[in-house]
């Protein structure tokens, strides 16, 4: 499969043609039916006479380099470094989001970066991984997989930070070639929720696609961002970690990200912390293993606690690990309990933090 040079033309995937010169994209949930000349809801999947253009295949939006523990991911490759690459446009309208600039922006915009580009940067700034955030990277799933190819090659992993708001063609397109995914159920994935604050239409496609991707190998942790007042019910979040507990196991890393006022949703406070400490009984007490609260630097409940003895198998801060209290295999130095983290920790390994790449 030819891959382009430059911005905007890559042999297109994810798409069908219909009747009436309309095309079908197939990257996600929304299934947009396109006529000729217009775009589909993300803004930068375009009927191009009958054919599917990508507006932004090869050009980056955002280039950063990381933590995958900022992902979050907090069982897989610990202490490893990764180049986050985002585009514009979203198949979502969170009125919180944190990357509206990019995210809702109408106009194709950034730096032109080719698949093997993207791999030499990121080897250039001795990562061990790339990363497809800041946007949804479901609608740039075709610029996401050359590099993933790419990256692979070059003995690199590769994980997306995802909303799941896939379709099963677009899973299993990108499913095989994604070594970790974080999946964001976005206020518990309440239905009501979710088609107010982010006007998607109901959580079934994110539940789909982490069960999915689970099934394809792919390591998977499930993140939940709770916004105060609106998105913090109770009842929905125990059904989401009934969920997660039943289809994806007790030992899949459930992260409670706590919420503060951004974009057009700057009226309500950051989400207290009594509240997501609520949450976190809740999670636990529906049989999940690994309950982590994101986004309050220096909680307790950032740690990994061995679930065998109770002891503090990784310290954190943030996105840094102070300390590393596995054997050999990843267990637990007090009880020899197995800690399903893939992956130990990076050697040599020093707490960093996000580097912009200029």
């Amino acid at each position: 499969m030819a891959v382009a040079s430059r911005a905007g033309v890559r042999t297109p995937l994810l798409y069908e043609a219909v009747a009436g010169g309309k095309i079908r994209c197939t990257a996600c949930a929304r299934y947009c039916t396109i006529p000729n000349g217009s775009h589909g809801f993300c803004f930068v999947r375009k009927n191009d006479g009958g054919r599917l253009a990508l507006l932004t295949y090869g050009r980056a939006a955002a280039v950063q380099v990381d933590p995958v523990e900022k992902k979050p991911l907090s069982h897989f490759r610990p202490g490893s470094r990764v180049l986050s690459i985002g585009t514009v446009g979203c198949n979502w309208r969170c009125l919180y989001c944190q990357n509206a600039e990019i995210s809702q922006e109408h106009l194709v915009q950034g730096r032109d970066l080719s698949p093997r580009q993207a791999v030499q940067m990121a080897q250039r700034f001795d990562c061990q991984g790339v990363t497809f955030t800041y946007n949804e990277p479901t609608i740039f799933a075709e610029y996401a997989l050359d590099i993933m190819r790419e990256a692979r090659a070059a003995g690199l992993f590769a994980n997306f930070v995802t909303n799941g708001y896939m379709s099963p063609e677009a899973v299993a397109a990108i499913g095989p070639h994604l070594d970790a995914v974080s999946v964001d159920f976005k206020g518990s994935g309440e239905p009501g929720f979710l088609r107010k604050y982010v006007s998607a239409n109901g959580p079934t496609p994110i539940r789909e696609s982490a069960v999915a991707l689970k099934k394809l190998g792919v390591h998977v942790e499930v993140t939940n961002l709770i916004v105060p007042e609106v998105g913090d019910d109770e009842a929905a979040l125990r059904e989401l970690a009934a969920y997660v507990r039943s289809e994806l196991g007790p030992e899949t890393p459930f992260h409670l990200l706590r919420w503060h006022p951004d974009y057009k949703m700057l009226d309500l406070p950051e989400t207290p912390i009594r509240t997501l400490e609520r949450l976190h009984a809740i999670a636990k007490a529906e049989g999940l293993d690994y309950v982590y609260l994101g986004n309050v630097w220096g909680h307790k409940l950032e740690h990994t606690y061995c679930p065998g003895c109770g002891a503090v198998a990784v310290k954190r801060y943030g996105f840094t690990i102070q300390e590393w209290n596995l054997s050999t295999g990843n267990r637990c130095r007090r009880c020899e309990r197995a800690i399903p983290i893939v992956g130990a920790l990076a050697a040599g390994y020093l707490p960093t933090f996000a580097t912009p790449v200029a």
